[in-house]
């Protein structure tokens, strides 16, 4: 026994879609990584941190152009 088979009533669109993005959806990441930089370049909670001095130049110079 076969089963019946149903056409479509509606052709199928040929056009592109469009997908519009939330303005949060690039906002909230953008503001996560920027909180998370800021963290990461706050000096004052660095005490235990002892690392190579070229990367501490780096990271300073980063957050002078940061916080210009």
């Amino acid at each position: 026994m076969s089963a019946p088979t149903y056409s479509r009533t509606h052709p199928a669109t040929t056009g592109r879609t469009v997908t519009r993005l939330p303005w949060w959806a690039l906002a909230l990441p953008t503001l996560a990584f920027a909180a998370l930089l800021t963290l990461i370049l706050n000096p004052s909670d660095a005490h235990a941190a002892s690392g190579d001095p070229a990367i501490a130049q780096v990271l300073e110079r980063l957050r002078e152009l940061i916080t210009r």
